[in-house]
C-alpha cells in the first residue's frame, strides 16, 4: 500500500493532477482487470463443466453477478467524487439527464426481471403487437425472436426484436408460457345445416383425441395447475377437447376447443385439417363449403343472348 501511495504521489508531481484522482483511476483500472480475469476464467470453467442450455443459464447468471459486484466496487471507490458529479449532472441539459435516467432504469429493471421472473429465456411473450420467443436477457435489454401475428399462433419470421428492460413496467407483457406451458386453441369447422350432427361431432372428437400432441396434454395440464395452485388460484372446469355448437344462417358452426403447446399450433391445426379433409372425402363429415351458384345450360347462342338480356332488365 505504501508503494501504491508513493507511486500515485510520483505521478501527481509529474502530471500536476490531484493525487486523489490518480488513486481512483488506478484502482478503477485494477478492479476492471481483476474482474475481466475472473469473468474469463469463470466462463472457461462453466464451458468445461456444462453444455447447451445449462451452460447458457449459468453463464448468464454468472455474468450478471460479476457486473453487479464490479459496479458496486467502482461506486465505493468513486463515492466521494460521485457527489460532485451529481451536482454537475443537475445542471446539465434535460436530454442528458433523461438518457442517464433511462440507462439506470433499464439496469434496475434488468435486476427485476432476473429476480421476479415475469418471463425467462425460451418463453413466448407478446408486447403490444409484437409476439415472439425470448432469446436473451441482459442487464439493459432483452431480445425476442419474432413470430408471425397473421394467425393466432404463428411461426418464426426470423426477425430479432430488441426491447429495453424498462418496457416491463411501462407496457403490459403477455407471457404465454407463464405458470404452465399449454394454452387453449379453438378451430372453427362449418358443417351443413341438414347433416347428422351427432355423427359429425363424433368423427371430429375421434380425430382430435387421436392426435399424439393433444391426447396426453390434459393429464399434464392437471398436474401443472395442481402445482401452480400453491401460489396462484387457477382452475379449469374441463381439460379434454370439447365442441361448441352454433347455428349460423345456412350452416352449423362447430368450434373445437383443445389444449396444445403454443409453439406447435400451426402443425396441430394442419394435422387436424388434413384428417378432416380425408373424413370429408370418405363422407364421414359433411363440411359446408358455401352456397352453390346456379348452373345454366344453354342449347345455343340465342339462349345465352336472351338470358343475358333478361338478367339486365
Amino acid at each position: 500500500m505504501t508503494f501504491f501511495n508513493s507511486f500515485c504521489s510520483y505521478i501527481s508531481k509529474i502530471t500536476t493532477i490531484d493525487v486523489g484522482i490518480i488513486k481512483v483511476v488506478l484502482l478503477t483500472i485494477i478492479i476492471w482487470a481483476i474482474f475481466s480475469i475472473i469473468k474469463t476464467v469463470g466462463k472457461s470453467l462453466i464451458k468445461n463443466k456444462l453444455s447447451g442450455r445449462g451452460e447458457y443459464v449459468l453463464n448468464q447468471s454468472f455474468k450478471v453477478a460479476m457486473n453487479v459486484l464490479e459496479i458496486f466496487a467502482l461506486l465505493l471507490i468513486w463515492s466521494e467524487y460521485i457527489k460532485n458529479l451529481m451536482t454537475l449532472i443537475s445542471v446539465m441539459s434535460a436530454a442528458l439527464i433523461y438518457a442517464l435516467r433511462e440507462i439506470i432504469l433499464n439496469f434496475f429493471c434488468g435486476i427485476y426481471i432476473k429476480v421476479r421472473r415475469p418471463f425467462k429465456v425460451e418463453d413466448r411473450i407478446q408486447i403490444d403487437d409484437i409476439k415472439g420467443d425470448v432469446m436473451n436477457i441482459s442487464s439493459l435489454d432483452f431480445e425476442v425472436l419474432e413470430v408471425s401475428t397473421k394467425e393466432e399462433n404463428g411461426q418464426s419470421t426470423g426477425i430479432v426484436v430488441n426491447f429495453p428492460n424498462s418496457i416491463v413496467i411501462s407496457r403490459p407483457v403477455k407471457n404465454i408460457n407463464k405458470g404452465f406451458k399449454y394454452i387453449w386453441n379453438e378451430l372453427v369447422i362449418n358443417v351443413k345445416l341438414d347433416c347428422d350432427l351427432v355423427k359429425n361431432k363424433q368423427e371430429i372428437y375421434k380425430i382430435v383425441n387421436n392426435i399424439e400432441t393433444i391426447k396426453n396434454i390434459p393429464r399434464k395440464m392437471k398436474s401443472q395447475i395442481s402445482e401452480l395452485n400453491n401460489e396462484n388460484r387457477v382452475y379449469f372446469n374441463k381439460y379434454e377437447p370439447i365442441i361448441y355448437t352454433r347455428i349460423v344462417t345456412d350452416h352449423i358452426e362447430l368450434t373445437v376447443r383443445y389444449l396444445m403447446h403454443p409453439k406447435k399450433a400451426r402443425y396441430v391445426e394442419s394435422v387436424i385439417w388434413n384428417k378432416i379433409y380425408v373424413a370429408y372425402r370418405e363422407r364421414k363429415i359433411d363440411l359446408f363449403t358455401g352456397a352453390v351458384e346456379p348452373t345454366y345450360i344453354f342449347e345455343n347462342e340465342n339462349d345465352l343472348e336472351n338470358t343475358t338480356i333478361d338478367n339486365h332488365k
